[in-house]
């Protein structure tokens, strides 16, 4: 499978689970749920992205651009970082508003189905995604290299966050207490996402100052 099909399996892969999870997470009253499906919105534009990266870099060189598009994969993961850190921060604000001035009622159940499927499916699409940088591991700044890392790593971590808040669901359906619990995780998911956008956009910016091949 070639590396624009395994970014196009983990786009649809992230757009319908963007539908389920903000439908049920509304439905349910999980901010952590809701914070899912925002940050899967994010990745969807985020393998937009990497897609049109992939797209420009594979274009021959023309008289206006007689260089191509060198750098347009490490611009998607400067995007893609960009992006998760203002998420990071919306879902912080949301989690502390809760904590403080109260948590709804969250309905466990359809928490822990929802989010048990998408952890499911991200876990799936990253063993896909993964595939396609075996033996990259001597060119971890190489530039569309690193695009698909972005990726893979809010792939990865939509994952782990998704079984947080399975376990979540799970606790509050079965105790029908703990609702804290809810805005508690999502605010853990963000400050991680947040810490891993941080190492990305720093990864990003070393591997932009780095001279083009062939430049003097």
């Amino acid at each position: 499978m070639t590396r624009s099909k395994r970014l196009l399996v983990a786009l649809l892969l992230n757009l319908v689970l963007v539908v389920g999870l903000v439908v049920v997470g509304a439905s349910a009253h999980s901010l952590g749920v809701l914070a899912a499906g925002a940050d899967y919105l994010a990745d969807a534009a985020a393998i937009g992205f990497a897609l049109l990266a992939i797209w420009l870099s594979d274009r021959p060189p023309t008289a206006s651009r007689p260089g191509g598009y060198p750098r347009a994969n490490a611009i998607a993961a400067l995007v893609n970082g960009s992006w998760l850190l203002v998420l990071s921060v919306l879902i912080v604000a949301s989690a502390a508003d809760r904590l403080i001035s109260g948590t709804p009622a969250v309905h466990g159940l359809p928490v822990l189905i929802v989010s048990g499927i998408a952890a499911a499916a991200m876990i799936v699409a990253a063993v896909i995604l993964g595939g396609d940088l075996e033996g990259d591991d001597d060119d971890e700044d190489d530039d569309e290299a690193l695009s698909l890392r972005a990726v893979l790593l809010d792939t990865a971590a939509d994952a782990a966050a998704a079984a947080g808040v399975a376990i979540t669901g799970a606790v509050i359906f079965a105790t029908g207490r703990f609702d804290w619990l809810d805005p508690t995780v999502a605010l853990v998911i963000a400050l991680v996402i947040g810490f891993q956008a941080l190492l990305l956009v720093r990864r990003v910016f070393r591997a932009l100052r780095r001279p083009l091949a062939g430049s003097s």
